[in-house]
């Protein structure tokens, strides 16, 4: 008799132990950054309508929690100025999770597809370049990633897998290069700890990156990306659902963003797609329009490098900067390669995405940031005159002849302009044009030269054209 009791007590008491069993959520784990000087959420599963205690190391503060009906439950807490590391015990008395090695600092997000999701090893033939540098010096207990693990899904979830690790040579050599120097940039600028997310898969389209209310309201693009001959990650919605969805309640300071590669075929909707999914963005993740900064594609032949779909991408690229509040954008004109898609020139990006960031969003001064952009183009005689913005001390060549300008007259048809510089202002003209009537600059899918034009802080023209011809 007394047998059988001592076994159904312990039938009971585990059956207790399972239902009492609390689970935080799958971005809350040991070695996580959480934003610094803020108001972040900590949430996750337990039994319906349960108590639970929330201990903050940074400031010894205890709160209570009470799980709803389904034994979901969320808390928003305050953090404080950077430091640690701290713990955060979550407890129900019967039980408690513990989470170590938590770090207060500036958290980021990192998205899109191949160039940002390529790790610091690189692909196969298609190296990083400085990555052996990198890996030499990785070991920094003050940044930290995390790495959502693919998934394209139907639905929107609210878990993901991945967990926090801290930055050694093992773990940066499998995290996004963009997504690392970037980190490494500004952790070494701000001199606070720096996370970094990173949700990005390879071949995606945009649309795939956008919730279904939001990319449904655009009619050709939804229709593209819903037929059934579309892969999983490029189907609308179903990267939102998988690797965004899950991580709106963690607190970012801001995003940044490389893709547009895969959306060459429908350039023309790329603004209005973009500002549909920053909007979104924004709005799901709670924390004010916070930073976005993109990247441009990079140069890169498609088959046909005299072509100019690439061209007409950057150029929305270029629109969707100018049209999204608190964007920015880096440009790659001057690191594509003709024959690979990835670019072996990372940290150049992450650069110039780390100006955007530290000038903008931390408000650092001094920082040149804005690479020069077409403002003006007037004719005198059968010279064409392009004046710039953001070239304050004027432009350069840095000693290489400059192959990338093209001038048309009133046929249309552009030829190879010769270039002379003169402070903000470009002198572009050809002898078989006697009076031009458009400019452009590196307007293809790939222009071969040894040279480009940047302002004197090294920054390059971001590749434009004067004209809208259609053809």
């Amino acid at each position: 008799m007394r047998s059988k009791i001592l076994i159904i007590s312990l039938i009971l008491s585990f059956g207790f132990a399972l239902q009492a069993k609390i689970k935080v959520a799958s971005l809350l784990t040991d070695n996580m950054v959480l934003q610094r000087n803020s108001e972040v959420k900590l949430w996750g599963k337990s039994d319906p309508n349960q108590k639970l205690i929330i201990a903050l190391g940074w400031n010894k503060e205890k709160l209570n929690v009470i799980a709803n009906d389904k034994g979901e439950w969320l808390v928003k807490v305050k953090t404080a100025d950077a430091g640690g590391p701290y713990a955060i015990q979550i407890s129900s008395g019967a039980e408690k999770v513990l989470l170590q090695n938590v770090l207060l600092g500036e958290v980021w997000l990192c998205s899109g597809q191949s160039n940002m999701q390529i790790t610091i090893s690189g692909y196969a033939d298609q190296p990083v370049k400085g990555s052996t540098d990198a890996l030499l010096t990785a070991a920094n207990k003050n940044i930290r990633f995390f790495t959502v693990e693919r998934a394209a899904v139907a639905l929107p979830q609210d878990t993901c897998k991945g967990s926090w690790e801290t930055a050694n040579a093992e773990t940066v050599a499998k995290f996004s290069a963009v997504g690392y120097f970037f980190a490494r940039i500004l952790q070494q600028s701000l001199n606070v700890p720096v996370g970094i997310i990173n949700s990005s898969w390879g071949g995606s389209r945009i649309e795939a990156w956008m919730k279904n209310d939001v990319i449904s309201g655009f009619a050709e693009a939804y229709k593209q990306t819903t037929t059934e001959k579309m892969s999983p990650h490029q189907r609308a919605c179903m990267l939102y659902n998988g690797m965004i969805a899950p991580l709106v309640n963690y607190n970012i300071k801001g995003a940044i963003w490389y893709q547009g590669e895969s959306n060459i075929i429908n350039y023309y909707d790329y603004p209005a797609l973009q500002a549909a999914m920053v909007k979104s963005w924004r709005s799901d993740f709670g924390v004010g329009d916070f930073a976005f900064y993109s990247v441009e594609i990079a140069p890169y032949s498609y088959g046909n490098s005299k072509a100019i779909h690439a061209a007409l991408q950057r150029e929305s690229q270029y629109n969707s900067m100018t049209s999204i509040p608190n964007s920015g954008m880096a440009t790659t004109v001057d690191i594509g390669e003709e024959k690979c898609i990835h670019p072996a020139e990372k940290i150049t990006v992450s650069k110039r995405l780390a100006l955007w960031a530290l000038s903008e969003t931390y408000n650092q001064k001094g920082l040149p940031y804005k690479a020069p952009t077409y403002k003006s183009m007037q004719v005198k005689d059968s010279v064409a005159i392009i004046t710039f913005d953001n070239a304050p001390n004027g432009l350069t060549n840095f000693g290489k002849t400059v192959a990338g300008f093209e001038v048309a007259g009133q046929d249309s048809i552009f030829y190879p302009a010769n270039l002379t510089i003169s402070r903000k202002q470009a002198r572009v003209f050809s002898p078989n044009v006697k009076t031009p009537v458009a400019v452009r600059y590196n307007f293809c899918n790939y222009a071969p030269s040894s040279g480009f034009l940047y302002n004197t802080a090294g920054l390059p023209v971001i590749p434009f054209r004067t004209d809208n011809w259609k053809k």
